[in-house]
């Protein structure tokens, strides 16, 4: 024991002093392989930093090789040289096919850094959301309609990734669908998984499109599967829809000069068309059909209707109670009368809560 602790100290502490040194340097082969070692070991992290560090060390030990073959005539230094470059190859091709089987279409990389990069979604979770619209992008002619209203089911939730959709309901044009906005999103928070349903309006495609569907049994399980996808979808669908709603408010204002509160449930019954037959002729006509649908003697509005001015009742006057209204059932969606009026606004009776508004009766005096 002694004497092996005694050599181990002496080669620790006392190296061999080489003899003689070689009176010539080694060849340009052996350099070179130095030169892409030294190279290959700067590379960074990342997919293409393991390009950059198997594409360079294989060179290097193709070099090594070389140089073992005619200067040094060392067996054990071709051999491995050899094992050296040819794990380097394979490597190579490794990353090629990784490349390669996760690479996605132009369409869909595009999508990811027009929606998903903002949000600092990750590629492996998109992935996931692409893998589930089986990596499909499908197209709509000229004129060709998406959904017909009161006929095509709702089983799908589309975005559209190029053209122009055009939304209408009775023939009466609602708003555009561009690129990067859902096709559906209403139709799909209107429904819970289990029940089923059809559209209320029809899109029909205004140039040539191309859209991306997931069908609902699949992307329902992955929701209910991935809570970060379901979020996602969430604040994604919120937004769309929201952008909607504040589309046919300003529609509604460029027409009549009112905006309605979008979270009203019964918003959609005002901003939804009255009349199958086309649009008013004239302004006039419009302004007729406003005032014929919000008519004091039905319905008080919910802002100050310029009127005339008109004498106040004194102060010690008592008004009655007005008597609560029994709420009347929601009515069809592409109705806009008297009724689903009245109900917007009682709708907007209960948002506002304690909230003090102008009150317009039938006799032309304000009240609060």
């Amino acid at each position: 024991m002694s004497a092996n602790g005694s050599s181990v100290a002496q080669l620790l502490w006392q190296p061999p002093v080489c003899r003689s040194w070689k009176p010539d340097v080694e060849g340009a082969a052996y350099h070179l392989a130095n030169c892409f070692l030294l190279m290959g070991f700067m590379a960074g992290s990342g997919v293409y930093g393991c390009f950059y560090l198997f594409g360079i060390l294989g060179p290097g030990y193709l070099c090594c090789v070389l140089w073992g073959w005619f200067d040094a005539c060392g067996l054990d230094i071709v051999l491995w040289n050899v094992l050296l470059t040819v794990a380097c190859l394979l490597q190579l091709a490794q990353l090629v096919y990784r490349v390669r089987v996760n690479t996605l279409p132009e369409e869909f990389n595009l999508l990811y850094r027009t929606l998903c990069l903002p949000l600092q979604v990750p590629q492996q979770v998109y992935k996931e959301i692409v893998h589930c619209c089986h990596e499909q992008v499908l197209t709509l002619a000229t004129e060709q309609t998406y959904a017909v209203e009161g006929e095509t089911p709702i089983n799908r939730l589309s975005l559209l990734l190029s053209g122009r959709v055009r939304v209408s309901q009775d023939g009466q044009f609602l708003h555009y669908i561009f690129p990067y906005q859902f096709m559906d999103s209403p139709e799909w928070e209107s429904l819970h998984p289990s029940e089923e349903g059809t559209f209320q309006v029809t899109l029909t495609a205004e140039t040539e499109c191309s859209y991306i569907s997931w069908p609902r049994k699949n992307l329902y399980l992955l929701l209910n599967r991935e809570r970060y996808i379901s979020r996602l979808f969430s604040a994604l669908l919120g937004y769309d829809i929201s952008e909607k709603l504040y589309t046919l408010n300003d529609k509604l204002f460029a027409k009549f000069g009112l905006r309605f509160d979008i979270r009203l449930p019964s918003l959609y019954h005002v901003l939804s068309p009255s009349d199958s037959d086309g649009e008013p002729e004239s302004e006039k006509d419009d302004e007729e059909a406003l005032e014929a649908a919000v008519s004091p003697a039905q319905a008080r509005p919910i802002c100050i209707v310029p009127t005339p001015p008109c004498s106040m009742p004194p102060a010690t006057t008592n008004f009655p109670v007005p008597l609560p209204r029994a709420r009347m059932p929601r009515p069809d969606s592409g109705t806009l009368g008297e009724d689903s009026t009245s109900l917007v606004l009682e709708d907007f009776e209960e948002v506002s809560g304690s909230e003090s508004f102008m009150d317009y009766r039938s006799d032309g005096e304000y009240m609060r």
